[in-house]
């Protein structure tokens, strides 16, 4: 499978990796999932401490311990757990983070981290605090690169020109495109996008609107009616789907922006990943299959969190 570049850094990583979330809790189930992914040429695994409490960092490391040199492992940090009876709160302080990385390293089975990204956070956040912690993580070798995960505009803005991260996390579909607007900014900084989320909750797979949750039928999808999403998604099948599937369409639209470095769909079964490895592996978009799909969809804005 192609490899990318993050960022201006050393990780080459897979254009499709494996978002571990999906991966539930059967472990040797989860772990023919990753087994799967490493058989098709994926080196990318992305995982956080907060998944499971923790646990499926466990599972990652055990599914990858033996390939140790041949992955890059991805992981986050800021949501605590440990010192919450439910649920966790939200610590982006030096202090945390590296303690927090500690706990990872052991839970992963590794010496260190390729890739540690923030999980999250806003505005208000002492970034300056965050950014010391992971530069000192690297300078002790803990973790080789930095980066965050987060959509807020002012966010991304403050910390690529304050920093030396490689890496932004954002859902990026076709039907959510709000990290477009941030692709010039990331790619004079040298910052890559890691796309989660490529499939938008399964409504852009051939199940379509079948995925669609009570919620969405409700509420619609983002700054989609559900009204707009039946019209969008018929449309894309009917006007943009010749000889593709709706899988392919989704994935190769992510793809074909330079910023995007790697698209990271989970699977929880490796028939599903296998799905959207052929996705992948098929031709690029043409430049008319992509002006038809920006034509068919919206530019979506992200209208809070701004300067």
């Amino acid at each position: 499978m192609e490899k990318r570049q993050i960022g201006s850094s050393d990780l080459y990583v897979s254009k499709m990796g494996l978002g571990c979330m999906s991966l539930g809790t059967d472990e040797k189930k989860a772990k023919e999932i990753v087994h799967t992914a490493l058989e098709n040429g994926i080196n990318y695994f992305d995982t956080a401490d907060l998944y499971d409490f923790g646990r499926n960092e466990e599972i990652v490391g055990n599914a990858l311990k033996e390939f140790r040199d041949d992955v890059i492992i991805a992981t986050k940090v800021g949501n605590r757990w440990k010192d919450v009876k439910e649920g966790w709160r939200w610590d982006p302080s030096k202090e945390y983070i590296k303690s927090a990385v500690k706990d990872s390293l052991t839970r992963l089975k590794v010496e260190y981290i390729d890739l540690y990204q923030l999980h999250g956070g806003t505005i208000e956040d002492n970034f300056e605090d965050s950014i010391a912690a992971f530069e000192e993580l690297k300078e002790e070798g803990y973790i080789r690169h930095y980066g965050i995960s987060s959509i807020r505009p002012n966010v991304i803005k403050k910390v690529v020109l304050d920093s030396s991260i490689q890496s932004v996390m954002m859902q990026y579909s076709l039907l959510d495109r709000r990290p477009e607007e941030c692709m010039e900014l990331l790619d004079e900084h040298e910052v890559s996008i890691i796309a989660r989320g490529p499939l938008a909750k399964g409504l852009l797979s051939e199940k379509m609107l079948s995925k669609a949750s009570e919620k969405i039928k409700e509420n619609g999808y983002l700054d989609y009616t559900f009204a707009e999403l039946e019209e969008v998604l018929h449309s894309i099948h009917d006007k943009a789907a010749d000889h593709r599937s709706m899988n392919e369409l989704a994935l190769q639209f992510d793809l074909a922006h330079h910023s995007v470095a790697s698209v990271i769909p989970g699977a929880s079964s490796p028939r599903q990943l296998q799905e959207n490895i052929e996705a992948v592996n098929r031709p690029p978009l043409s430049a008319k299959e992509l002006d038809v799909l920006t034509q068919l969809t919206k530019l979506s804005r992200y209208e809070q969190h701004r300067d």
